[in-house]
């Protein structure tokens, strides 16, 4: 094997390593092949032992190589030749548009995304918190979780909702693997094929789909400055009796728009004269600088299932959210989670308490919203500079939900974008009813970019 190990290039050399191997099993090798001992590659490529040990781990994992005990190590059967690359750009003849937000980004800036820069993350306090609970204890890193979640974590998170005005017991808190498994377990929990429910319109893209997945009827309610149509609401409720409500208070994906609590306190009207159960999702919550009426406050948790998260603000890969709910639907959604998950992750959970008893998490989040609120003034001041028309003017978040005049549809305004290295989705994705819309969303937090800056100014 020729020298694999290139002082001049910048990657890790255990990753040149574990590459050029690839490429030579893939070249000149066959199917049981036997590979060169640890103690000959090393000496062959100037590396010590412990560094051949990892990328012939490396490649078992990957499948290209099988480890023999007391015999080495033997190329694999059927070696699959296809390649990192192309095993990614396969997923857009599996996926709609959504899902290539969450593609690598490479050359493209994902302008349309629902989540922040990862330069604005925290790592020295998220580092610190890991090295913390690691001194500790590793018992989260090898045991379950309790059924309802950690106790701290939820006696923390119960602290913090009387910030909202919210009163909650903490055996009505459970955790999840963030927001997007707390809405799976209510839609598991309480709703069955055939069931009808009420969504905001536009919504969460997500939810929309989650829906569709268990066969339920959705139905769109429109959402204005002020929350959703309550007029609308009342009719569609009338007609329909549906079995849930999905609504946003503040900072509402996609519009940006607050709830106000004339609009919500007559969406709790109709929810109790009907009998209806409403799902508050509140996962934009910490990024709010001044608290706004909740509905699980106005409801004290009768009739409103109150959905959180830490996945916005600390990390995406840190899958940490959590419901607060009527004492009635405790076992239940316990059940969905035990029978689904068996637990959420107990590590991740004491990692966001360490967070949120140092006082981390709450210096990550000041520093946060005055950062979205710049962004957002500078995304409202190029969008109206550039001809756009906003359906609202946010009062903090990430999103401004806005359309052109000179695009009819927002398909073609995303494939413009895509011409100038930017990465949207197209409004549709975001309507129940998924029809052709001139609107679509945009992520404030990237609008510094000189890419971004220049497709606001003149998108065609």
């Amino acid at each position: 094997m020729r020298m694999m190990i290139d002082p001049r290039d910048p990657r890790p050399r255990v990753e040149q390593l574990t590459d050029g191997l690839r490429g030579w099993i893939e070249r000149h090798a066959a199917p049981g092949d036997r590979l060169p001992s640890i103690r000959r590659l090393a000496a062959s490529q100037g590396v010590g032992r412990n560094m051949v040990i990892e990328a012939y781990e490396r490649l078992v994992a990957l499948g290209r190589i099988v480890s023999r005990p007391g015999a080495g190590f033997y190329v694999a059967e059927g070696v699959c030749r296809t390649t990192e690359h192309q095993a990614r750009a396969g997923m857009a003849d599996v996926s709609d548009e959504m899902w290539q937000q969450f593609q690598p980004e490479g050359e493209h800036l994902r302008l349309g995304c629902g989540w922040l820069p990862t330069a604005w993350r925290d790592e020295e306090a998220f580092g610190h918190a890991l090295r913390r609970v690691t001194r500790q204890s590793m018992t989260g890193l090898f045991e379950y979780g309790t059924p309802l979640g950690s106790p701290e974590l939820r006696a923390l998170v119960q602290e913090r909702l009387r910030g909202l005005a919210i009163a909650v017991d903490a055996n009505q808190l459970l955790t999840t693997a963030g927001g997007s498994q707390a809405l799976d377990a209510i839609v598991r929990g309480l709703l069955r094929p055939g069931d009808t429910v009420l969504v905001e319109s536009p919504g969460y893209y997500n939810l929309l789909g989650l829906l569709h997945l268990h066969r339920v009827n959705v139905v769109g309610v429109p959402r204005t400055e002020d929350g959703p149509d309550p007029e609308r609401l009342e009719a569609l409720i009338e007609r329909h009796a549906p079995r849930l409500f999905f609504c946003h208070s503040a900072l509402h994906n996609p519009t940006g728009t607050t709830l106000s609590e004339a609009v919500a306190r007559r969406v709790l009207a109709l929810a109790e004269r009907h009998d209806l159960w409403i799902v508050e999702d509140d996962i934009y919550a910490d990024f709010q600088a001044t608290p706004t009426p909740r509905l699980a406050a106005l409801d004290g948790l009768r009739r409103v299932l109150y959905v959180g998260s830490f996945s916005k603000t600390l990390s995406c890969s840190l899958r940490v959210g959590f419901i607060a709910t009527p004492p009635a639907l405790v076992r239940t959604l316990v059940d969905v989670k035990m029978l689904s998950t068996i637990a959420t992750s107990p590590f991740a959970e004491q990692v966001v308490a360490t967070l949120l008893r140092n006082g981390g998490y709450r210096r990550l989040v000041e520093r946060l919203r005055p950062r979205l609120a710049r962004r957002m003034d500078t995304a409202l001041k190029l969008a109206h500079e550039g001809g756009w028309v906003p359906f609202a003017t946010p009062r903090g978040g990430m999103f401004l939900w806005a359309r052109h005049p000179a695009f009819a549809s927002s398909r073609a305004l995303v494939e413009a974008a895509a011409k100038r290295g930017l990465r949207l989705s197209p409004g549709d994705v975001f309507l129940p009813e998924a029809s052709d819309t001139p609107w679509l969303r945009l992520n404030v937090a990237y609008v510094d970019d000189a890419r971004a800056r220049a497709f606001l100014a003149d998108p065609r």
